[in-house]
């Protein structure tokens, strides 16, 4: 077949821009990205040769194989896994077909070391070979193809695909090296960044020197490794392999599990947030190992989703090696793991909370949203949970958890209150807060679209009930509190007839007006009836068209508040009754404003607000 020239997507041209002209001065972390990748192929092999062992009969020993030619100026990675076909050349290196592009492409900011940092976290780290390199091949041969393909590139918008050849299945990558990077064509050097980079791979990585082969790294499993063997540094390394990530771990949690159920685990909670947190598949990035074989990078059932930012490696003993996925669905073994697993993380994450809460604030921030889910899925964990979940507050700026609040309630204050919204800046200017803070009464300040829906799951915390501030059937007058006397505390004398008249121009639209005790500075708010559905979690169902009609609310009036009282006192003055009319529709719009809601009718809106302005410039 002849040469075929292909071009990247577009994604990838712009990584490639990137790394070409990168200033990063870690330039050599190129090559344990090769090794890495090297190393994922061999154990992807591995587990495939399980029910088809012919396909490594001929060469069972895995390695990578690291050579280098000063005289060509050229640096080979090669490896003996399961290898490429055409295909699997054109997908894997000439496009990113992972889920998270169009966030990771939106976080470049046009920085090249901080660009440089962000593509080893996506884990595209195969491109970091055009950091030192002017031109790259590599050729592949699948295992079980009799036929070897062959791709190049020198990184400037197109690569070429043309048939190969390969003695044996793998992958060999030839870099040919850019001028003044001549360091890495020295044996030491490159022994040097294998140490530094990759001892923790559980295969040999090798040096081939004048025909002979020198081992440059331990090539023991890391995770089967006593802690005290371990440096921070090879801890380091190996979360940036098993994760694809460029960042440091900010928690690390390994451990040996033994009892009726073994297993090694290594586990990693990344510093940053990975750019597919948020996906729809919601799946989380623990491999999946029996006996230092690779097994899986997808078993749903081995880690909740709920903790889906982890990284890292469980091994287990006491699997069968041909498991298959249908076994791991419904495995004892599988259930216990996840278990030890769940209760072992969320251990170490009270542990920081509590030694290092600054540290733990900013895994919050990152975090705390999926976390948040077990509270909903995850009855048995809940109080584990609840313990571990730090809120923003009426009280202050920083985070506040549970205990905290109960900690600081109100005497004669039965519930815990909270607020719901898109983000807490925005919740704290909500009328609905007014009569709280005017008794000192904290609040909760939700704005994860997770919140609703745990918070109707769990119902309560140490027996007080999560009540919501905008529902109806809150009582403030239980509370003990430092209001001041208003002189205005007394109701207008035509307060009744104004929530008659409200009441009667509104009947179509609210299932209720009624003055307000929850009011101090705006005229008017919207709340939901008791046993109705908090006003954000319906706001929500109806967006992603899971309820058709929104429930009728209350509007509530501030019977201190000037306009009201200024209104009350045209009750009953019959050239009055169609201002009357227009303001009960005005300010009913106005509250749906302030709640976020759209409105019915905006053009009404606009004509009762510019009359009502022109009657109060006559």
């Amino acid at each position: 077949m002849a040469e075929e020239t292909l071009h990247f997507q577009a994604e990838v041209g712009r990584l490639l821009d990137i790394v070409a002209h990168s200033l990063y001065s870690d330039k050599e972390i190129f090559l344990r990205e090769l090794i890495s990748n090297a190393s994922d192929a061999c154990d992807r092999l591995r587990y495939l040769a399980l029910t088809r062992p012919e396909l490594a009969a001929d060469d069972p020993n895995f390695k990578v194989v690291i050579a280098a030619d000063a005289k060509a100026r050229t640096l080979t990675v090669s490896d003996n896994g399961i290898g490429m076909n055409r295909e699997d050349l054109v997908t894997n290196l000439g496009t990113i077909a992972r889920s998270g592009t169009a966030a990771f492409m939106k976080d470049l900011t046009g920085d090249a070391a901080k660009d440089t940092k962000l593509i080893g976290q996506f884990g595209v780290g195969f491109y970091s070979a055009f950091m030192v390199a002017d031109k790259v091949s590599v050729t592949s041969r699948r295992a079980g193809d009799a036929q070897a393909w062959r791709w190049m590139s020198d990184g400037k918008g197109d690569f070429a695909i043309a048939e190969g050849e390969r003695d044996g299945r793998g992958t060999t990558i030839e870099l040919h090296l850019r001028d003044g990077e001549d360091e890495f064509l020295q044996s030491e050097r490159l022994a040097e960044i294998v140490r530094r980079y990759s001892d923790h791979i559980a295969l040999p990585v090798v040096l081939l020197e004048n025909g002979k082969e020198r081992t440059l790294n331990a090539a023991a499993a890391l995770w089967t490794r006593p802690k005290s063997e371990i440096t921070e540094q090879q801890y380091r390394e190996f979360y940036r392999h098993a994760g694809h990530l460029g960042d440091e771990p900010w928690l690390t949690v390994h451990f040996k599990a033994e009892g009726t159920v073994e297993y090694h685990a290594l586990l990693f909670v990344p510093q940053t947030r990975p750019f597919d947190l948020f996906h729809p598949d919601r799946r989380h990035n623990v491999k999946l190992y029996v006996r230092r074989v690779f097994i899986s990078d997808d078993c749903p059932e081995l880690v909740p989703s709920w903790l889906r930012f982890l990284k890292g490696i469980v091994d287990s003993e006491d699997l069968p090696l041909n498991v298959s996925r249908e076994m791991l669905q419904k495995n004892a073994v599988v259930t216990k793991i996840r278990k030890g697993l769940v209760t072992r993380v969320l251990s170490e994450l009270d542990k920081k909370a509590e030694k290092a809460p600054e540290e733990y604030a900013g895994f919050w921030e990152r975090f705390g949203a999926v976390l948040k889910e077990g509270l909903y899925e995850d009855r048995e964990r809940q109080e584990s949970l609840l313990k571990l979940a730090w809120f923003r507050t009426t009280h202050g700026e920083n985070w506040s958890s549970l205990a905290d609040y109960v900690a600081r309630m109100k005497p004669g204050q039965e519930a815990i209150y909270f607020i719901s919204g898109d983000d807490a800046k925005g919740l704290r200017k909500s009328p609905q807060l007014e009569g709280f803070a005017a008794k000192g009464v904290e609040v909760l300040l939700l704005s994860d679209p997770i919140d609703d829906f745990w918070v109707a799951a769990v119902g309560e915390y140490e027996g007080k009930r999560l009540r919501s501030v905008t529902q109806g059937g809150v009582d403030l007058s239980k509370i003990d509190g430092g209001e001041k006397k208003d002189e205005q505390a007394d109701p207008p004398a035509g307060l009744a007839g104004l929530v008659a008249v409200f009441k009667l121009a509104l009947k179509d639209e609210v299932k209720d007006v009624r003055a307000s005790e929850r009011l101090t500075e705006s005229a008017v708010c919207l709340v939901a009836d008791q046993g109705d559905l908090d006003m954000r979690i319906e706001r929500m169902l109806r967006q992603h068209r899971q309820l058709d009609t929104a429930a009728k609310r209350i509007l509530e009036l501030n019977p201190r508040h000037a306009l009201v009282r200024k209104l009350a006192g045209l009750v009953g003055k019959t050239e009055e009754a169609p201002t009357l009319d227009a303001m009960a529709h005005l300010l009913l719009d106005q509250a749906r404003i302030v709640e976020g809601e759209t409105l019915p009718d905006p053009a009404a809106f606009a004509r009762r607000l510019s009359g009502a302005l022109e009657r109060g410039l006559a």
